[in-house]
This record gives structure tokens, sequence and C-alpha cells, in this order.
């Protein structure tokens, strides 16, 4: 049999890759970069441990935990401390742990009266049922009122997306929030009467899910995927063309040609608008190029040109390290997320040396600060030395921070997460299109199935069933 191309080493392509190899199905992985992991990466320097991109997975689902068992990572697993179970959001300019419980919400100054309220009555709200798609501000101004969404939601938002919830979708973007409200009437009743489903399914919301890393950091998965892949990694290999033929496809790189059953895409909607691919459709491709004034041309190129448009805003991740006892807050949770009205300029801030041992020498703190997204892009440009101050400059604020990191790190990344805004719809169904007319053409990962890292393990298990259930059929 002829190997499974996978266009793209991040973790979506690297778990995709591992389970069909261990399918029996022979793989080859081609990643236009130098090494695998795509924003996962983890750097050990002077003590401390620095993540470039995400910082925990999450256990949402039993594949996941199933891929760290097949991979023989168990041993290498680390859990947070259990003392890094509070979660904060910033209001009156200073961090307010998060309620943990429903006397606990009652009793938080986050909210006023007035919200707290707004959530008593959210049951008796009458869901919507027109099928006009919502922004998650307006979804959340319609149940909740404004305040839960300045104060609350939109720095959920920032956290997860990076992104602004008056763009964002939310049967895209949160579709478990708009499935409550489909099949229960009310969020809350849906939390109350939903958990049997949940149960069943052994899905875990995200804020309850139980978090993770590795004792080196994430980098720990993908290389260990890439370890037990070998030979069939072919790193610095970018892929210029697809070609459909009769017996499978042709990917063309800059070394040349090499013949495939099927093709899995795991990279990035910009760089898949990027690819050529040419099908053995009649004339006339199901997705054709559009001709002058609109007219439709006869082609058999996939016109894949509408991804470039999704939106990837830039975010900068901000890695310093303290002395303890200059740092006026404990710092003993999670971290804590910053609504845009609270006037700050990052967008929040995990507490990496609380979460996981050996983050950072004995009496200092790594603390993980992420600036730009679609708040203010602007700012993830600029130079490393002014995002330090920009971040210092919010932390003495917020933490009571002072005197000089005696740890620096930055990394941006100028297309960081893809936008699922209102209007995405068109995007996945262009997807779903693609793949039903062109045979052996797979897609998966972050812009497709979800952001997070946890969503986009599951999306390399998925499609690797998915891929082996059509070579058998």
């Amino acid at each position: 049999m002829k190997s499974v191309a996978i266009i793209g080493a991040g973790v979506t392509g690297l778990t995709a890759a591992f389970y069909l190899k261990r399918k029996g199905v022979p793989v080859t992985v081609y990643e236009g970069s130098g090494r695998v992991g795509g924003v996962i990466q983890s750097l050990r320097k002077d003590g401390y441990l620095a993540e470039f991109g995400p910082n925990t997975i999450l256990e949402t689902s039993p594949k996941i935990a199933q891929l760290i068992r097949d991979a023989g990572l168990q041993a290498r697993r680390l859990d947070p401390d259990p003392k890094a179970e509070a979660r904060y959001v910033v209001r009156y300019k200073r961090p307010i742990a998060m309620p943990g419980s429903p006397l606990g919400f009652f009793t938080t100054e986050l909210f006023t009266l007035k919200a707290k309220l707004a959530v008593l009555r959210e049951p008796f709200v009458r869901p919507r049922r027109d099928g006009v798609e919502e922004s998650i501000a307006e979804f959340v101004i319609r149940r909740l009122g404004q305040e839960f969404l300045d104060h609350a939601i939109d720095a959920l938002v920032a956290g997860i997306y990076a992104g602004d919830p008056y763009k964002l979708s939310v049967p895209h973007a949160f579709p478990k929030l708009k499935a409550l409200e489909d099949k229960y009437g009310s969020m809350i009743k849906g939390q109350i009467f939903g958990a049997r489903d949940r149960k069943k399914s052994g899905e875990v919301a995200k804020d309850r899910a139980p978090k993770f890393s590795f004792d080196e950091g994430l980098q720990v998965l993908p290389e260990t995927l890439a370890a037990q892949l070998g030979e069939a990694m072919k790193l610095n290999t970018s892929v210029t063309k697809l070609t459909q033929m009769t017996s499978g496809w042709r990917v063309t790189t800059q070394g040349g040609e090499v013949e495939h059953c099927a093709v899995i895409f795991c990279g990035t909607a910009p760089k898949l608008a990027e690819v050529r691919i040419e099908t053995l459709g009649r004339a006339g491709s199901p997705l054709p190029a559009a001709g002058a004034h609109g007219v439709t041309r006869p082609t058999n190129t996939l016109d894949l040109s509408p991804f470039s448009e999704i939106r990837y805003p830039p975010v900068a991740s901000v890695v310093l390290g303290f002395r303890r006892e200059d740092v006026a807050h404990p710092c003993e949770g999670f971290g804590m997320l910053i609504p845009k009205i609270e006037g700050f300029k990052i967008l929040g801030t995990i507490f990496s040396s609380s979460l996981f041992p050996n983050r950072a020498p004995a009496g200092h703190h790594t603390l993980t600060s992420y600036v730009g997204g679609e708040r203010y892009p602007e700012l993830a440009s600029l130079p490393a030395e002014k995002l330090y101050e920009v971040v210092c400059e919010d932390l003495r604020v917020l933490l009571g921070v002072r005197g000089k990191p005696t740890f620096q790190h930055c990394v941006v990344y100028p297309k960081a997460i893809p936008q699922y805004n209102v209007g995405y719809g068109r995007y996945r169904d262009l997807m779903t299109e693609v793949e039903t007319k062109v045979p052996g053409l797979f897609l998966a990962g972050h812009y497709r199935d979800g952001v997070s890292l946890s969503d986009s393990i599951v999306s390399g298990c998925n499609v690797a069933e998915r891929v082996a259930q059509s070579l058998t059929s």
C-alpha cells in the first residue's frame, strides 16, 4: 500500500500519523519547518522552563488520555499542584478569584447585585429560534446582560481565542453554549439536565476538564510522537502542489514528486489556500475559480482562496521570571484573565511556576503573559524589549511586581489563532464540499475542529479513523 501523506507536523498531523501507523497504514509526514510541534515549544534555560505557546492540555475527551497511554508517556505526565485550581479575573484593577460554587457566586465581588440577579433570570429568558447567527456578545447580552459580557465573557474570549466577542460566532466558536439553548432553552438548565448526556459521552467541559503537562513541558508530546514515526518524518519539506490521480495522489515538494493513496492536510487555513490542488473532476470543478466579471470558468484546479480570508490575529507570548519577594501577589492558582474594560495591555497571565514543579528556580516565579490578539494587534509586533516593558508595567499594577525580571523570553506568532467569526459556516461548508467531491483528500486541525490543544489532538484521532475506514472501504 502507498503511504498516506500528512501535511503539517503540528500535534494534529502527528496524532493522525501515529494512529494510522498503529493501524498498519504507512504514512509520510511533510513539514515545511525544521522542527515538529507547531506552536508547541518548550525552552529550558537558567532553571526556568518557558512554554512558547499553550501551557497545558485539557483532558476533555477519553481520546486524549488514550493517546498519552499509547505513546508511553504516562510516567512523564504532570498534573497541576492542587493549590493551583484558583482562577482570577481582573476587576477594580486587581485580580479577584472566580467563585467555585453557587454560594461563592452570590457572595463574590466580581459582579454587582444586578448581574447576579440576571443569572437567576437566565432560565426564564426565551430561547432564540429564528435561525439568526449571533455573536457571542449578542448571545450573552440577550441572556445575561452587558455586565456579564464586559467583566467575564470578554476575558474568557481573550483567553481562548485572543478574539473579539462582538465578532466571534456562538454556533461556531462556542457550539456547546448554542446547543444548550437549542436543546434545553437555557444554559443553566442545560448544565443541570445535560449532566447525564455528558457523563455518557465521556466528554468534559473545558472549564472542568483536568489539566496536565509533562516533566519537560508540552514539547515532550510532539517529540515523542515524531520519534515513534522515525523515517516517516520529512522536515524542511514544503508541499507546493497536490495532484489527484486515478490511483491516489501525487505530492509535489521542492525535492520532487511522491505518490500516495490519500492526503491529510493539517496545516493552517492560509497555507491551505496557497497549495495548488489539481483534481480529476470533469471540466467545471465542483469548486470553480471565478473568471472575469464573476463568471465561472471551467477548471480542474480547486479554488481554495477563500481560506486565506480566515482571520488569524497576531499574539506575543512573553515569559518573565521574578524573585518571589519581588511579587506581592502569592500567584497561587492557574492565572488571571483581563477584560478589556479594565484598561490593561496584556490579555492575561498564567502563573506557570505555580501550576507545575521545576518551572522556575527555587524562590522564583515564572509568569507567562499574552499580548495582542484582536484587542490590540499592533502591540504584538513591538520589539522584544518594549514588550517586556509593557508586560512589566501591567504586572506591577496587577500583581505588585517590582524590580527587574530575572528571566525574559518572548515569541511572536504573526498568525496565531483562527477566529471563528460570524459567517464562519461558509468556510466549514467549503471544507465539507472539498472532502465530499474530492475523494482521498482530508482536512483536519484547529481551523476546522476547534482551536484548543485538546481539540487538535481529538481532530487528529478522528481524521485517522476516517482515513483508515475510507481505505478499507
